[in-house]
């Protein structure tokens, strides 16, 4: 640490346990402003606090995954609470509350489905969407948003199957975090997926950024089951609604097939 309320910046992970807080690193900031976080790690944050708030060993996992921004997450310490808002023994829901100075700056809600490992899988009447390129067959394109050090440049990596960002249009990549959320903590295979499911708005984004604002202040990620392995793809593309509204929406995969859908409320304006 290199102050009570800066992590190191030669620390490899996005987030630095100090008691209750976690401090962010550089790794941790977003493309926007280097005074605000990235909403992945934020959304990562929330998963491991949906998960400490639960037993290890209840059988239950998250289908759902819902962040709510209230407004930009900065650079200083935060406090993640999670707490069981409605107990139960087939469908649980947690809610989590992340505090900067003593200030609400998002919310997050899990809701979370016990394993029954006595039923047989049922066979889906359609087959699956056809599973994009591997890993291994994308392409590493150098960040065009690159000023300073960041969750985008620094913390994940990127193969593009199709589109890059900063090219408008739909686009198809493959994630992988780079360092741990929490340093000295391997990272949850659901923690791994909210971190970089956040990336749909921008991969997919329509919209020329010097021209326009396309701001998400919400992430919904559903999981169908958690990734296995260290890569999950998102299959992007933005919607546009009335003006000044729109949806980024993705298909996740992982290397051995479909794990589920995030999707990302936008508001959209002109640059002021």
């Amino acid at each position: 640490m290199t102050g009570p309320d800066r992590a190191n910046d030669d620390v490899d992970a996005l987030f630095v346990p100090d008691g209750p807080r976690l401090v962010p690193t550089d790794r941790a900031r977003g493309p926007w402003s280097p005074d605000a976080l990235h909403g992945g790690p934020v959304a990562a944050a929330v998963a491991r606090a949906t998960e400490r708030s639960v037993p290890a060993d209840d059988s239950m996992r998250t289908t759902r995954l819902t962040l709510e921004l209230l407004r930009p997450v900065g650079t200083a310490p935060m406090t993640v609470t999670g707490a069981v808002v409605r107990p139960g023994r087939r469908v649980q829901v947690v809610d989590t509350v992340v505090e900067q100075g003593g200030v609400e700056v998002a919310w997050g809600r899990a809701v979370r489905i016990r394993v029954d490992p006595d039923l047989d899988p049922p066979e889906p009447a359609t087959p699956e969407d056809p599973a994009p390129d591997p890993p291994e067959r994308g392409t590493e394109v150098p960040s065009p948003w690159s000023l300073y050090r960041a969750f985008h440049n620094a913390g994940v990596g990127i193969r593009y199957v199709s589109g890059r960002l900063g090219e408008p249009g739909p686009a198809t990549a493959w994630f992988r975090l780079l360092v741990p959320v929490v340093a000295g903590e391997e990272p949850s295979p659901e923690q791994r997926a909210v971190a970089v499911s956040d990336f749909g708005n921008g991969i997919s984004s329509e919209l020329d950024v010097a021209a326009s604002v396309f701001i998400n202040p919400d992430l919904t990620v559903h999981l169908v089951r958690p990734p296995e392995g260290e890569w999950v793809c998102l299959d992007a593309r933005t919607r546009f609604g009335p003006p000044g509204t729109g949806l980024a929406e993705s298909a996740l995969w992982d290397t051995r097939g479909r794990i589920g859908r995030a999707l990302q409320s936008l508001y959209i304006g002109a640059q002021p």
